[in-house]
């Protein structure tokens, strides 16, 4: 399975998209005829064996991957993510030839789709909870309506339900983990189930919700273009933030953030406006290392030679 993280490379300079849904994906698969009585189950009425490779078995997933993985093979503007395929291009006769080829191999394949859950020949498209097109990326109005009314956490199990749902979305806002660490904080080891509700947890729980809610809109990264990487850090936590020059204007890319141990909290502000750097570098590897990018840090005490890294 594609990293989420990878799901959106190289789609800055698309212009038309798809979206296929492979119908009730693992029955794509079929069982082996040697195999067949491996799957067996008996009822109150009756003995049964699946043909297709059913849900939940062990290796059903890795199967559907791979099988999807060597039907898409060759085709670099199909992306797969479980069942669901991305089909992206920048001009619309690259867009039908893509799709035209993918239907054929599609068709010779056996695999079935569900026509209802595709889109075709989109300007924008939804796909793992991002709104995606024209050099952007946002977030799912569907999505953005649960973070709206997610009710307030009393319990210690609603407090990491709320932050599973927004932490989905965590590259879209700056310092997430500082930003969220009093709601953290409930759900360590230790903590009681009923929570303590105090002024800290509830501006972390507002600035949250208003953060998604605002709908953030992160440029898509352009490797032809220069990187620019902020840090910062805190007392509670570390913060770095990827962005790109679009036409005078620095727009960021993503977000990403992490809780101090106790162990860095220790540290003096230089010490830990260091540590930033050196983990925003490791964070936004994938963009940074080869490249030429600027640095922008806000700590005075931190000097170096040269401002580009």
């Amino acid at each position: 399975m594609t990293p989420r993280a990878d799901i959106f490379q190289g789609m800055e300079r698309d212009q038309y998209f798809s979206k296929i849904d492979l119908s009730k994906g693992y029955w794509q698969i079929p069982v082996r005829k040697e195999d067949i009585p491996k799957t067996a189950f008996v009822t109150m009425d009756c003995h049964y064996e699946f043909l297709r490779m059913p849900f939940g078995m062990m290796n059903s997933g890795a199967s559907l991957t791979r099988a999807v993985k060597k039907l898409l093979c060759g085709m670099d503007n199909v992306i797969d993510y479980i069942d669901d395929l991305l089909i992206h291009t920048e001009t619309w006769e690259a867009h039908v030839k893509t799709l035209s080829e993918l239907f054929k191999r599609l068709q010779e394949a056996n695999f079935t789709v569900r026509p209802v859950k595709c889109l075709l020949g989109s300007r924008t498209v939804d796909f793992l909870g991002h709104s995606l097109g024209r050099g952007a990326i946002g977030l799912q109005d569907e999505n953005v309506e649960k973070v709206r009314n997610a009710p307030r956490p009393k319990m210690k199990r609603e407090v990491r339900a709320f932050l599973g749902l927004v932490g989905y979305f965590k590259e879209f806002v700056p310092n997430f983990a500082a930003v969220s660490a009093p709601l953290s904080d409930l759900v360590r080891k230790g903590q009681p189930n009923i929570v303590n509700w105090g002024d800290s947890q509830e501006r972390a729980y507002n600035s949250l919700k208003v953060a998604v809610t605002s709908k953030p809109v992160l440029r898509l990264p352009d490797v032809n273009k220069k990187f620019v990487l902020r840090t910062d850090a805190s007392n509670r936590g570390l913060g770095a933030a990827l962005m790109q020059e679009n036409e005078g204007t620095l727009f960021p890319v993503a977000y990403a953030s992490k809780k101090l141990t106790d162990i860095e909290r220790t540290y003096s502000l230089t010490e830990r406006e260091a540590l930033a750097i050196v983990w925003g570098v490791k964070k936004f590897s994938l963009y940074l290392y080869g490249t030429v990018f600027a640095l922008q840090r806000d700590h005075g005490a931190l000097v170096f030679e040269c401002c580009e890294v």
